[in-house]
């Protein structure tokens, strides 16, 4: 018995050694994800039509480099555009990550993304609502299409969540139900362009493409409030996700309080989503591509799974955002369109590369 007893111990001691070096390593590459980040916003916040350098920005705060301080011009491009929409790409990236992963989790769809419920379609009808009937707020147009993209961004999530509720919040009824509304809103907003104007058709339509450009620190400092709560609550909720992601079952067998954790989830996602929309417009595939990306580099193990899906959401809007400003400049392109362009063929390879099964 004795040799048997130690046999059995060696092999537990090899395999916690085994996990603690991939939990390790997991570790090691959120870490590089995060550093990876903050490289590609300090590319992206030095590079573009304006030649701010940061030699010439230390110049302009008073610190002596040797090279010319920059214009009041090129310090209001920095500091009112470039820089906004750098960090609006940081922290948009970061909420339609968390967005689509916590959906994939509570619906139990890999398909699923920030806008299984119907939030881009609903957001999208708000915003033209205000546009082709020129409602105001505070004299405010833009400030009109927020709110009108928020309110029914989130009445749309609430109607979807509600009407799941009467089936005790199945997976199935959330999909199904995000699934009709989402087609209930397209044909409401294409009655809107319909009906509009040759200028507020364009509008309209410009604001469907996603774009960082209008990005106010306002706006910045709203949505990073927000991922103030939601960040943290996500990572505590981490082991209730990882146990829901191996079934439901098993899950309520472990204590997880499922109907609860996927009520307090939904919750988030919506006026996350809903915010990050009505900020940025319908920007598609980051929430679809990085909580996959992230399983295929650390697996399933949501501790790490989360953060670094957000991470690499944040990389993947900034770096598209980057090519759409300087890839044809002086025209931009808005960044749901390269987001796109850069998603399909990637979320295509990820399709390709899995093994039968793997993404179910």
């Amino acid at each position: 018995m004795l040799p048997e007893s130690a046999s059995a111990a060696a092999g537990r001691a090899a395999a916690e050694q085994v996990v603690a070096r991939r939990q390790w390593l997991a570790a090691l590459t959120v870490v590089v994800a995060a550093l990876v980040l903050l490289a590609v916003m300090w590319v992206s916040s030095f590079n573009g039509i304006a030649d701010v350098t940061p030699a010439r920005l230390l110049a302009w705060l008073g610190v002596p480099t040797g090279s010319e301080p920059l214009s009041r011009t090129e310090w209001i491009v920095f500091t009112e555009i470039r820089g906004p929409r750098v960090v609006m790409g940081c922290l948009a990236g970061i909420a339609l990550a968390l967005c689509g992963i916590t959906m994939q989790v509570i619906t139990g769809n890999a398909m699923a993304s920030p806008f299984t419920t119907g939030i881009a379609n609903a957001a999208a009808f708000g915003a033209a609502t205000v546009i082709v009937f020129g409602w105001q707020v505070a004299a405010s147009t833009e400030l009109a299409m927020v709110l009108g993209a928020f309110a029914w961004a989130v009445l749309c999530s609430v109607l979807v969540f509600g009407i799941a509720r009467l089936k005790s919040l199945g997976s199935m009824a959330l999909v199904l139900t995000g699934i009709a509304m989402n087609y209930l809103f397209s044909a409401m907003n294409a009655a809107m362009q319909y009906i509009a104007g040759e200028q507020q058709l364009a509008a309209v339509v410009n604001w469907t493409f996603g774009n960082l450009g209008q990005a106010s620190w306002l706006q910045i400092g709203a949505l990073a409030g927000l991922l103030c709560v939601a960040v943290p609550g996500a990572l505590l909720a981490a082991r209730s996700f990882t146990l829901l992601s191996m079934g439901e079952e098993s899950a309520l067998a472990s204590g997880v309080r499922v109907r609860r954790l996927r009520g307090v989830a939904g919750i988030g996602v919506t006026f996350l989503a809903a915010t990050v929309v009505s900020f940025t417009g319908v920007i598609g595939f980051v929430g679809l591509v990085a909580p996959h990306l992230a399983a295929m580099i650390v697996g399933h193990d949501y501790r790490y799974r989360l953060p670094l899906a957000g991470l690499l959401g944040a990389i993947l809007l900034v770096v598209a955002d980057h090519v759409g400003r300087v890839a044809f400049s002086p025209v931009t392109i808005p960044v749901g369109i390269v987001v796109s362009f850069v998603g399909v063929p990637l979320f295509v390879w990820l399709i390709v590369r899995q093994r039968p099964g793997a993404l179910a």
